[in-house]
């Protein structure tokens, strides 16, 4: 079986995504792709994370053929290739309906600086226009508006999040709808203070070496 870490590696963030809370049942998608065949691993369509297997997950090329596997790929893959295409620094992608992030794509918000883990995506969270789910459209507007940020909202929809590995692109995930939950809950008593550009320059300096367990 070809890709096997990466197929491994999907079953176990997707199983991960339902731990966290991130999404439920079959919903949110994850992929990762091997930038030397060019070949994606996505999780499929219709399988619950619980019984996924690794030979369940699809291997298609960057123009969404598939290469191996039996069962129909995320209905969302053409917004997982449009990142690849665009982005050549990120190896993998990862897109849930977490209850936060999703209010606040809801209400067509972007995520300013409020809380300083909002560098996981840079020095705020954009957000995407609304496009119908698993459309060539919301593939355009996700490759539209996710410039070098590591997270987006979609309008009405969720969150996608990517990263240099799939560790990185799933902390991302975690870390904005953490932020996303403070921006909610300072919206509803008040009015948030927002971090200033210049304080956001500082900590995404400081994020270079962030979470590193040994001296550089």
């Amino acid at each position: 079986m070809q890709m096997e870490t990466e197929r491994k590696a999907v079953v176990h963030f997707g199983l991960k995504m339902v731990e966290s809370g991130l999404t439920t049942g079959t919903g949110g998608n994850l992929s990762i792709i091997d930038r030397k065949s060019g070949r994606v691993a996505v999780s499929p369509s219709g399988i619950e994370y619980a019984a996924l297997q690794p030979e369940d997950v699809v291997l298609t090329d960057l123009d969404g053929n598939i290469q191996e596997g039996d069962c129909k790929p995320s209905s969302e893959l053409g917004f997982h290739l449009s990142v690849y295409r665009q982005r050549q620094d990120v190896q993998a992608v990862v897109h849930t309906h977490s209850p936060y992030a999703t209010t606040i794509a809801c209400l067509g918000w972007e995520i300013p600086a409020v809380h300083y883990l909002v560098g996981f995506a840079g020095k705020k969270v954009p957000i995407a226009p609304y496009a119908t789910f698993g459309t060539p459209e919301l593939a355009r507007n996700v490759a539209q508006n996710i410039g070098q940020y590591n997270a987006l909202l979609l309008a009405n929809h969720g969150l996608v999040a990517v990263g240099q590995n799939i560790d990185a692109a799933f902390a991302a995930a975690e870390e904005i709808e953490f932020v996303a939950r403070i921006y909610y809950q300072t919206q509803s008593i008040g009015k948030p203070v927002i971090l200033s550009e210049g304080e956001m320059e500082t900590v995404l300096e400081k994020f270079k070496t962030y979470g590193q367990k040994k001296m550089s």
